[in-house]
């Protein structure tokens, strides 16, 4: 079923392209979850949750970018939510599922360091680390996270610093990244 198809479908409320819209996007889109929830039950209640947006929003989908950027980003949003209605600010990432991240950052030499890195995000404070998944991770603005988070900008600004400043003494004191030169290049690389 091509991308169109299912569009026209969902938008007819057909099962069978409900179905495979869910069927082709939720295993990245339960990665994003993955590292907003608490547990995997959460992740997933996130993303359910998400999903019903996605079908109860597909008609506002305007064809302007890509329509997987589009149900990423009511994703986000959705577990943004569900973390302000519960107030769930624990561990955020399910590190057997890290795999499934998509890391900005090229010069992360293997998925087995990028999973250390993953498990070191989650011991920072759940402000550090919503920040710093919304805009190192997620591609947000400052501007945009603190309209989500019902915060000030700068306040966004000074926890994604901290939460970067946090973040390279945890992995510098785990011995992730042991060279001074890797650590300036890699946490460079987090905007």
């Amino acid at each position: 079923m091509t991308e169109d198809a299912i569009l026209q479908g969902c938008l007819k409320n057909q099962a069978a392209a409900q179905r495979e819209l869910y069927n082709r996007y939720s295993p990245k889109m339960l990665a994003v979850c993955y590292r907003f929830a608490h547990n995997r039950e959460d992740a997933e209640d996130m993303l359910q949750e998400g999903f019903i947006k996605v079908f109860l929003q597909i008609h506002t989908f305007q064809n302007k970018g890509a329509f997987e950027g589009w149900i990423r980003r009511i994703i986000v949003h959705t577990c943004i939510n569900h973390l302000k209605k519960n107030k769930r600010f624990n561990e955020s990432v399910d590190i057997l599922n890290a795999n499934a991240i998509q890391v900005r950052e090229e010069s992360v030499p293997s998925i087995v360091q990028a999973k250390q890195i993953v498990d070191c995000i989650r011991i920072l404070p759940i402000g550090y680390r919503t920040v710093l998944n919304l805009y190192a991770i997620e591609g947000y603005s400052h501007k945009e996270i603190a309209d989500m988070l019902d915060i000030e900008e700068s306040t966004s600004r000074s926890q994604y610093t901290r939460a970067k400043q946090m973040l390279e003494d945890i992995l510098v004191r785990k011995n992730i990244l042991q060279k001074p030169k890797e650590k300036i290049a890699w946490m460079a690389g987090l905007r």
